[in-house]
């Protein structure tokens, strides 16, 4: 993979495969040094008239600046092949992931989105809830930490 095809094009977020090849990485390095590591999943959509609509790509791009500014250069952050964003945290345990996610939500809901969002973060962390890159999607999918809607104007 070249570096230009790592990043979506014109943002700092990892394409789906350039994450996916991240992540395994990262999930080695931990086995090796027998740390921890959090994956985060950050699922958006758009509500019109009582309907629940994925959000298009320029609100997922929007939403990765914002997270992105609140994580360290260090803490790699994409796309899943779903259309959501995903963030690894390398050496952090669930419980401290759990300050982070806060720390995102926070700035989430003090920004200022065009239309009505419902937001969902969800979360897992290796070795805790998962051993490899597919149950670890898996489980950090199924295991929501907050479901809201931030403020609009």
């Amino acid at each position: 993979m070249t570096s230009s095809s790592f990043y979506e094009q014109g943002s700092q977020l990892l394409t789906a495969g350039a994450f996916d090849f991240v992540l395994q990485n990262e999930l080695r390095r931990a086995g090796r040094s027998q740390s921890f590591l959090t994956l985060i999943v950050v699922e958006t959509n758009h509500e019109w008239e009582g309907l629940k609509v994925t959000a298009d790509s320029g609100t997922v791009q929007e939403l990765g600046q914002i997270i992105g500014s609140e994580i360290r250069e260090t803490d790699p952050l994409g796309h899943t092949g779903r259309g959501a964003l995903a963030l690894v945290l390398p050496d952090a345990d669930f419980e401290s992931s759990t300050r982070v996610i806060n720390r995102l939500i926070t700035r989430i809901d003090n920004y200022e989105f065009p239309s009505p969002l419902r937001i969902a973060v969800s979360a897992a962390c290796y070795p805790t809830h998962a051993v490899d890159a597919v149950s670890l999607k898996r489980q950090a999918t199924n295991q929501p930490v907050v479901y809201w809607r931030p403020q609009t104007p």
